[in-house]
């Protein structure tokens, strides 16, 4: 499908509020983004742990505003018929009875609570060891015990707590204290059982009432508010739905909704999601797994490994390095660019260093620092593929690496499986999809069908597939050689 000026009715928004910014897009009901419009914020280390919620909500509707005066001569903006939001997972706000904050939100980069974390942790594994167990400073379960310790004044006027993806719809509908299954995980919901578990008003200080209603992604909320419908010339009978965390929405934007499909995203670092008919128990809490809004599971891990070597060593000559790079694929070399001390995902290991060659030219290093971060995303995906029992059918890219051709051409043979990149993978496109999952179409499956399109498909060869088999498996022969893995039995 391609981006012409002809736009075709239902359109769908999404907002995406992050730790740096606003953005808002619209899509038609073929996938073509019809506008969008972005705003920053400024980061200071306060900003990482506390923001205002009423100045995210100030750049959204400036965005909105913006945005919307620019399209009304292209099209009709009653044909605006659902609108739904992402933001970051674990970022949480106490509310008062009126439904306005009694403190800034505290944002998931926020370290205060990492005594609260080994708390909620420790507590989980007590009483409810079958739900989610993996809370740390950055999970909003952990935020709240702080909070509460920390302002039991403020504590005092709770009436609930939500997320960051929660206000915004809020200040949409009208409609407050519903949340979705993928913010809902980290607060501590039972995405299995459907419920919050007790231990979380009996065993911490916190109170059952507290706690906000929780539903699928993508399910109808509200309506928007009939002020707002009027501020912008909106239909009053646009949807507001259920939205869905930054991860999760950005996979859906990528297009890895049905069984069987995976996303890597390789920014500052390497981070896979993907969908299985079972959830996935990691003995080791190297995955953890939200809620598909089928009812599938969406299992992800994180690396510490990723493409930021790339901005720190080669960003003055990369497409240079980029056209060199074709003619010299496979290097042959092993290396690691992990540039911080430990990793996480697929393995664990925090006396893990990365390592190349010495003596290697700018071209030979760039190479062999793609192919190594490549053998880290097939060990994940095999290490997946051994805890679930399920194969991984198809790989879908996203991040500033997926727009090298010589590191897709890389992944897709070390992986021997095709991989697609779409050509809108950002966290608001993921929120527009969500939009219309379940307000045009019948679910998230046929809305990503519909709403992404396909930019580039790169397939393995069977010549560079054998040639990179073999450096594989040097390249795990040396993990386990520096004791950064154990036992290899995947495959």
């Amino acid at each position: 499908m391609s981006g012409g000026s002809s736009m075709t009715a239902p359109y769908f928004l999404g907002i995406d509020v992050g730790t740096q910014g606003a953005r808002i897009v619209l899509l038609d009901v073929t996938g073509n983004e019809v506008g969008s419009r972005e705003e920053a914020f400024s980061l200071t280390t306060k900003s990482r742990e506390e923001q205002s919620p009423a100045e995210w909500w100030a750049a959204c509707q400036r965005c909105l505003q913006s945005l919307l005066a620019e399209v009304t001569h292209t099209i009709s903006l009653t044909d605006i018929k659902a609108a739904s939001v992402t933001s970051t997972s674990g970022t949480v706000i106490p509310l008062d009875a009126q439904n306005n904050p009694l403190h800034p939100a505290l944002m998931y980069s926020d370290n205060r609570s990492v005594a609260e974390g080994k708390l909620c942790r420790e507590t989980a594994l007590a009483f409810h060891p079958k739900g989610y167990t993996g809370f740390n400073a950055s999970s909003g379960l952990s935020k709240m015990v702080w909070f509460s310790k920390t302002y039991p004044e403020k504590a005092q006027k709770i009436a609930k707590w939500i997320h960051a993806t929660d206000f915004i719809i809020g200040q949409l509908s009208n409609q407050w204290g519903i949340t979705d299954y993928t913010n809902a995980l980290k607060t501590g919901y039972d995405v299995k059982n459907n419920n919050w578990p007790a231990y979380i008003h009996e065993q911490l200080p916190l109170k059952k009432e507290w706690l906000p209603q929780v539903v699928s992604s993508g399910t109808p909320v509200g309506k928007i508010t009939p002020e707002l419908a009027t501020e912008y010339n909106l239909s009053p009978e646009l949807i507001i739905v259920a939205g869905m965390t930054d991860g999760c929405a950005s996979q859906v934007a990528s297009g890895a909704v049905n069984l069987g499909d995976w996303n890597t995203t390789i920014g500052t670092t390497l981070v896979v999601k993907g969908v299985t008919s079972q959830e996935i128990k990691d003995p080791e809490d190297r995955l953890y797994s939200h809620r598909h809004p089928e009812g599938f599971w969406m299992p992800g891990g994180a690396s510490n490994t990723g493409a930021d070597w790339v901005t720190k060593e080669f960003k003055e000559d990369l497409a240079e390095l980029n056209e060199q790079a074709a003619s010299i694929i496979p290097s042959g070399y092993l290396a690691y660019p992990l540039q911080q001390e430990g990793e996480r995902f697929p393995f664990i290991a925090p006396h893990a260093r990365g390592f190349e060659p010495e003596g290697l030219s700018p071209v030979e290093r760039f190479v062999a620092n793609m192919e190594g971060v490549a053998y880290i995303e097939r060990y994940a995906f095999e290490m997946i593929q051994q805890l679930s029992g399920e194969k991984v059918k198809a790989v879908y890219t996203a991040g500033g690496a997926s727009n090298s051709d010589a590191w897709l051409t890389i992944r897709s043979n070390v992986l021997n499986l095709p991989i697609f990149k779409m050509k809108y993978v950002t966290g608001a496109v993921g929120a527009a999809i969500i939009a219309a999952s379940k307000t045009h179409f019948t679910s998230i499956s046929e809305a990503t069908q519909a709403l992404t399109q396909i930019e580039k498909e790169v397939h393995p060869t069977p010549y560079l597939s054998a040639s990179y088999q073999k450096s594989y498996g040097k390249f795990l022969q040396l993990l386990r050689e520096k004791k950064y893995i154990t036992d290899y039995h995947y495959a």
